[in-house]
């Protein structure tokens, strides 16, 4: 199983939104590294859902519910997207200050290539982001 972190806007698709909605196609991915990020996705597998924009903070959990597939709406098969859920909204927001303020995260995608909308997370620093946002 792999972690993930999957940064939307807030203004343009909001965690608010995926809880109404409760399930989405996660499309709109163009980048060559997080499309491949997106291959290597599998059902089941958890995901931290992070505003980007205004906030810039982890705000949610959901989980992968389906295999990868081309996207339906783009004529190019190189262009993937996957089914999300919702989970639950973290009982504490991240704000991205305190994940770069730990050196813990120094090699975390969302440090590291913060531009990046799909990045994948390391089994020990998942665990301390869900303790950071109250929920391990």
């Amino acid at each position: 199983m792999n972690h993930w972190i999957l940064k939307t806007d807030a203004d343009i698709y909001p965690f608010d939104q995926l809880e109404k909605e409760r399930k989405t196609v996660w499309d709109g991915v163009s980048n060559a590294v997080a499309l491949k990020h997106i291959r290597n996705m599998a059902t089941d597998d958890p995901v931290l859902i992070y505003h980007s924009g205004e906030g810039k903070e982890l705000v949610g959990l959901a989980r992968i519910s389906s295999p990868p597939y081309s996207d339906p709406k783009r004529d190019d098969p190189k262009l993937m997207v996957v089914d999300i859920e919702v989970g639950r909204r973290l009982p504490k927001r991240v704000p991205l200050a305190a994940i770069k303020a730990d050196p813990f995260f120094a090699d975390l995608g969302l440090v590291r290539m913060s531009r990046l909308s799909v990045s994948p997370v390391p089994e020990p620093q998942w665990k301390k982001l869900l303790v950071m946002a109250g929920v391990g």
